[in-house]
């Protein structure tokens, strides 16, 4: 019968498969084939890959090999996200380069997914840390420059002391730096911005769109971009009529006669000349000197931390009132939100009134419920919508109307205006760190910023580099890349010092995909359109507004700079679940990870696989279960067994005529196999459920071949049976399937084969069960051939004893009856 010897298996078929280059795709080929772009998320090359990884790559190999065999033509590549902090820590600490370092986890890493047998087209793997993928960041750069995307600023930015970088807010989790894990602090820099916020609406406007995502990512995005409509009032300084007024956003014009006192963030840039000169300057000045010395989580916490503040001095006017109100500086009011700066409407506002209860600040309610049923809280603010009081003309009026007539007062007199709000603010793509892309910028005392030229692109990372840990940018302790001439006045100048971050990297990744050998563009717009949009994303869910955000920018950026013809870049988005291990997310730094390494030398890689698709299904966590592994191993060693040349070898043709009712009830079950894993991958992506109906199918095939199997019929539908299992099994179990594929007697790999096709008139029961009711309630059922007529139908029914029991001593006056469904006998009581 032959040993299932896996590790053998295993390396014969992943030899022939690179030999015969059976995952290359070539842009220019089959163009009557549909094109399928299946593509999951390309990784860090951190070293070694765990099972979380082998999951998540998976379910991506078992939607290519799927697609292949469906007749597609499947791109399906794989690169890496090569450039980031830990190959920068790694230098240091282990004294090694940080290239050396990332090339040696590629090997590494590239050789464990070899070993898995992926289906990847290993001819278009990319590296983001290369100098022909990096070029094309610093052209994009240049583009966005070129087009006011790209520009430089002072802003309060995350500042990790321990990376020596800032950080966007995306890498902020829960006040601590997502690398490294430090408290991250506000430190004002110039840094470098993309004008993310210039497609704002329509980043928010298409997320509708998106129906092949998750409503969960989608709503993740919604709440991140933070869409807003509102008014934008200007408040006089009533102190200082000379000052610039105040601008603040509120969504709730029609509670602005209740404004009793103002709020400005810590960072905002009018307080230190607000408070010039008054007997505060100096609280305040010590109030903000504080608040910026706070970490993230603090200032992000600002609904659970104490509301703390100090007056300014100065008196803002109300527009609407005309009444002067206190200045005030708060920790609960963010400079990223609005204009950090508000009013504060205590009767109306929970926070606010929190503030003026701790400060004795006064409190006038200014909308009450819409139901005069409904009385006022007097122990909290009453926030929602409905009609205006204490607000002079505006009283008896509805929230909405208020906010109509109040807006269109504050245009007519130039103090206030409608207004779209964003909370996503411009990405601030400046890193101080040596591994990464180098922006390219000069700097030159007489002509200022200016690019460099696109033909001296790349700006290569040089190697003589300090890498300490400490003192800002490596970059800038390399003399030979610091020293240069200005492209415009050739006057001696120095190099931008900062590096991109590394989401800019991963921003526009799958485009070079398609092309990723052009050395005179980032990619041929004529290829990426033969394969965008991306078909099947893949990817964990905490991507959802780290890369997902930004890589929707990048396509709309592309767009409109006619690279490529399409608003969105991906159809289709799985967030496949984590894989758990004693209740934690698998991670190197909760030591609970298991490496696939040694589960392949015990079980095999097509073990691994078909447990990591089995255990849940793919957008849910997975809980770790070496027993799991274990069942899964014992099913592949069945299939084999049952695959054995005395079993199933023989090929003949099924004969013609009638079968056996247990040789048509195999082949009824076969097909109806076929039809569920077809329906359960190509709609679903219910992996676990369609290798439940493949263990199903086997179990009869077992039966069956219990109980004897000799004649030429019987051998030719189990020949059937297991043949079916073995191709279903191809996307789940590649290295297993084409073995045993070989061993029924077929030449041709099952890499080549197509999916099966199922006979729908086979699969169909030819029984059914039908629902007995007698005056409209259920009392029974009855298994019938389908397709039985009426009378038939009545007959069953009157001998079923339950249904008997309600017919007994009673006249029949009539029947409802829906054929292979419902009879439904209505009688005299």
């Amino acid at each position: 019968m032959g040993e299932f010897d896996f590790t053998s298996i295993e390396s014969k078929w992943q030899r022939r498969w690179e030999q015969e280059r059976a995952f290359a795709v070539d842009n220019r080929t089959d163009p009557q084939r549909p094109s399928f772009y299946c593509l999951e998320m390309l990784p860090y090359p951190s070293g070694r890959l765990h099972m979380g990884h082998v999951r998540n790559y998976t379910i991506g190999d078992a939607v290519a090999r799927f697609k292949t065999a469906r007749g597609f033509k499947v791109l399906h590549p794989m690169g890496w996200d090569s450039f980031g902090l830990p190959a920068e820590n790694a230098a240091i600490k282990k004294g090694i380069h940080p290239r050396i370092w990332t090339e040696d986890n590629i090997s590494q890493m590239r050789e464990q997914l070899k070993q898995l047998g992926y289906s990847y087209d290993w001819s278009r793997e990319i590296a983001a840390h290369r100098p022909d993928y990096y070029r094309w960041n610093q052209w994009f750069f240049l583009k966005m420059f070129e087009r006011g995307l790209a520009y430089r600023a002072h802003r309060w930015v995350n500042w990790c002391s321990t990376c020596q970088t800032v950080l966007a807010n995306e890498q902020v989790e829960g006040g601590v730096c997502w690398r490294c894990s430090s408290v991250v602090s506000r430190k004002s820099l110039e840094q470098w911005f993309l004008r993310i916020t210039a497609y704002a609406e329509e980043l928010d406007a298409f997320l509708p769109k998106l129906t092949g995502w998750s409503d969960r990512v989608r709503q993740m995005q919604k709440n991140w971009i933070g869409r807003s409509e509102g008014a934008l009032v200007r408040f006089q300084i009533a102190d200082l009529p000379e000052a610039e007024p105040l601008e603040i956003f509120t969504t709730r014009l029609d509670t602005i006669y209740g404004a009793t006192f103002c709020v400005l963030a810590p960072e905002h840039p009018a307080v230190a000349r607000l408070c010039a000169g008054t007997p505060q300057e100096k609280q305040v000045d010590e109030f903000v000197s504080r608040m910026l010395r706070r970490d993230v989580v603090h200032q992000e916490a600002q609904l659970g931390e104490e509301k703390e503040g100090v007056f300014t001095g100065r008196h803002a006017q109300n527009p609407y009132t005309g009444k002067r109100i206190p200045i005030w500086v708060g920790n609960f009011v963010l400079m990223e939100y609005g204009t950090g700066a508000i009013m504060a409407v205590p009767g109306n506002d929970e926070r606010d009134r929190e503030f003026a209860q701790l400060y004795q600040l006064p409190v006038l309610p200014v909308v009450r419920p819409a139901d005069p049923s409904v009385a006022h809280p007097v122990d909290r603010a009453f926030t929602e919508p409905g009609v205006l009081l204490n607000s002079g003309p505006f009283d008896g009026m509805s929230s909405s109307e208020a906010f109509e007539a109040l807006i269109a007062q504050g245009e007519q007199q130039g103090f206030a205006r409608r207004m779209v709000q964003f909370r996503i603010r411009d990405w601030g793509v400046s890193r101080q760190r040596y591994w990464g892309t180098p922006i390219p910028m000069i700097h030159c005392a007489a002509c200022g910023v200016v690019p460099v030229p696109e033909r001296d692109l790349p700006v290569l990372l040089p190697e003589d580099v300090v890498l300490s840990g400490e003192g800002g940018s490596p970059l800038a302790s390399s003399p030979s890349f610091m020293q240069v001439s200005c492209p415009r006045c050739g006057s001696a100048a120095r190099r931008e010092t900062d590096t991109m971050d590394t989401f800019f990297d991963s921003s526009w990744y799958f485009y070079r995909y398609t092309d990723p050998g052009n050395d005179a563009a980032p990619f041929d717009s004529k290829a990426a359109g033969q394969w965008f949009p991306i078909d099947q994303y893949i990817g964990g869910i905490t991507h959802a507004i780290l890369h997902l955000i930004y890589c929707r920018f990048f396509t709309k950026v592309m767009r409109d700079m006619d690279l490529v013809g399409l608003d969105e870049p991906v159809t289709r988005l799985l967030n496949q679940g984590m894989v758990l291990k004693d209740g934690s997310a698998m991670s190197k730094s909760r030591g609970n990870v298991v490496e696939p390494d040694a589960m392949i030398r015990r079980y095999g890689a097509d073990t691994c696989r078909l447990f990591s698709l089995f255990a849940a299904p793919p957008e849910r966590d997975m809980d770790w279960n070496e027993q799991g592994v274990e069942g899964c191993h014992r099913f592949l060693e069945r299939v084999w067994r049952l695959s054995a040349p005395q079993f199933a070898t023989p090929d003949a043709p099924i004969p013609e005529g009638a079968l056996s009712p247990r040789e048509t009830g195999l082949r009824r079950k076969t097909h109806q196999t076929i039809l569920r894993v077809t329906e359960d991958l190509d709609r679903r992506m219910h992996f676990n459920t369609a290798i439940a109906a493949i263990m199903e199918l086997v179990n009869e095939l077992s039966a069956f071949q219990l109980a004897g199997a000799s004649a030429p019929a019987e051998l030719a539908c189990f020949r059937e049976g297991i043949g079916t299992v073995v191709r279903l099994l191809n996307p789940f179990a590649p290295h297993f399937a084409e073995e045993v594929w070989q061993r029924l007697g077929s030449q041709d790999p099952l890499v080549r084969q197509p999916w099966p096709q199922a006979d729908l008139g086979l699969a169909e029961e030819p029984r059914v069960e039908m629902v007995v009711q007698v005056n409209g309630k259920l009392r029974g059922k009855v298994i019938v051939e389908k397709g039985s007529a009426e009378a038939e139908v009545l007959e069953r029914a009157r001998n079923d004893p339950k249904v008997e029991a309600h017919l007994r001593g009673k006249s029949l006056l009539k029947t409802v009856f829906v054929p292979d469904r419902l009879l439904n006998l209505v009688v005299r009581e």
